[in-house]
C-alpha cells in the first residue's frame, strides 16, 4: 500500500485557544489524541507507512506518536522549519521520504474509504493527480468541485458556481512529479496545484460514498467525537 503523508503543520487559529499549546493533531477525542484515532484507521485500511508534516508545535507531535511501533505503523516526520510551507509546499519538502506514488490527507480529517480501491483507480488512471469528492450539497462545507460523469469540470474553493454539488473529500494521489513545477522552500497550496492539474488534464477523480469527518473547528470536532464513540460501539 501506499505511503500517507499527513499535513499537520498547520496553526489552528479556528480553535484557539485550544491549540496555541497543544496542535489540533493532538486534541483529545474521545479520551485519545485524534492523530491516534487517524493513525489506527489507515493501519484496519493496510496502510503501513505514514510521514506527517510537522510545523507548529511539531515536536510534541513527535514525542506523543513516536516511530508509529505501538500503532503497527512506521511512522516518520518531514519538517517544514522555520518558515510555514503551505500544504504543497510542505508536501515538495517531504518529497524525499515518500516515494514516486503516494496518498495526501489533512491532519485533521478522519476519512472512512476504501483507500486500495483508490490506490487502484489512480494507477489505471495513468495521470499525475488524483482527487477524492463526496457529494456534499454544501451540507458539511461549501461544495467546491463540479463533478460529472466521473470527472471534474471544474474546482475553485473561492470561485464556486451552482453546478458545484460536490466537495474535495480531503484525501489525494499524487505522483512526485506533480510537485516538479513548484518552488523548493517558498509556501504554496495544495488547492492551486490541483488546479493546474485539472487545468493540463492530469487530475483524475474518484467519487467517496460515505461522508468525511474533521475536527477543523469546535463542531467538526464534536460530530467527529460522536461517530467515533458510536463506531466503538457497533464494535463490541
Amino acid at each position: 500500500m501506499l505511503t500517507v503523508a499527513i499535513l499537520a503543520g498547520g496553526l489552528a487559529t479556528r480553535l484557539r485557544p485550544m491549540t496555541e499549546t497543544v496542535p489540533k493533531s493532538l486534541l483529545e477525542v474521545n479520551g485519545e489524541p485524534f492523530a491516534v484515532h487517524q493513525l489506527r484507521l489507515l493501519r484496519a485500511n493496510g496502510i503501513r507507512r505514514v510521514v506527517i508534516c510537522i510545523g507548529h508545535l511539531g515536536a510534541l507531535v513527535q514525542r506523543a506518536i513516536g516511530d508509529g511501533g505501538a500503532l503497527g505503523l512506521e511512522v516518520d516526520y518531514s519538517i517544514d522549519g522555520p518558515v510555514l510551507l503551505g500544504t504543497a509546499g510542505a508536501i515538495k519538502n517531504a518529497l524525499p521520504k515518500l516515494g514516486e506514488t503516494f496518498f495526501v490527507m489533512y491532519g485533521d480529517s478522519y476519512l472512512p474509504c476504501d483507500y486500495a480501491a483508490i490506490s487502484r483507480n489512480f494507477e489505471s488512471a495513468g495521470v499525475l493527480g488524483m482527487m477524492t469528492v463526496f457529494r456534499n450539497e454544501g451540507k458539511w462545507d461549501t461544495s467546491n468541485v463540479e463533478f460529472a460523469a466521473g470527472k471534474i469540470v471544474a474546482y475553485s474553493k473561492t470561485n464556486c458556481n451552482p453546478r458545484m454539488r460536490y466537495i474535495d473529500y480531503g484525501l489525494g494521489v499524487f505522483r512526485a512529479e506533480a510537485f516538479d513545477i513548484l518552488p523548493v522552500g517558498e509556501a504554496s497550496d495544495l488547492a492551486e496545484l490541483y488546479m493546474d492539474l485539472l487545468q493540463r488534464r492530469q487530475l483524475a477523480a474518484y467519487e467517496v460514498t460515505e461522508r468525511f469527518y474533521e475536527i477543523g473547528s469546535p463542531e467538526g470536532l464534536r460530530e467527529t467525537a460522536e461517530f467515533l464513540a458510536a463506531q466503538r460501539v457497533n464494535q463490541t
